[in-house]
């Protein structure tokens, strides 16, 4: 995480991604059962030494379903995220065995790659976690994809 202190001594941190959010709006806001369908698209942030086509800013894109009342969320968010890809006149590669390294997934997840990448070829990730369902492409790679 990009973490530092502001002018006045305040430690600050960037979004180092969007998913957290919908999830702590999800705990104190949306209560019960009923299904809630969002998306976002928004700056993010990273400290690490950036790879290639990837950058200390960044923007990400996610579809996120709260309480899913559908069996079969996971496959339309996969298909959408193909979608995206597929419109760039690549073809989207799935992986399902991917265990996502972020503390609130609760099963294995889904990567989406575009091979013509290269090595970071990763452009959509994704998963299942205690509130729901959701996926995030990284917006700036999804434009590399030629």
């Amino acid at each position: 995480m990009y973490v530092f202190d502001d002018k006045k001594g305040r430690k600050l941190c960037l979004r180092p991604e969007a998913t957290a959010t919908v999830q702590l709006i999800a705990n104190h806001f949306w209560q019960g059962n009923k299904e809630k369908r969002v998306w976002y698209f928004e700056k993010c942030w990273r400290y690490e030494r950036p790879q290639s086509g990837r950058y200390r800013e960044f923007y990400q894109f996610g579809l996120e379903v709260i309480n899913p009342q559908d069996k079969l969320i996971k496959e339309l968010l996969i298909d959408i995220a193909k979608s995206m890809i597929n419109i760039k006149t690549q073809e989207a590669i799935i992986n399902y065995s991917v265990k996502r390294g972020l503390d609130y997934y609760t099963e294995d997840g889904f990567e989406i790659s575009c091979n013509q990448l290269g090595a970071q070829k990763q452009v959509c990730g994704g998963g299942s976690y205690k509130q729901g369902i959701g996926c995030a492409i990284g917006f700036d790679r999804l434009m590399l994809c030629k």
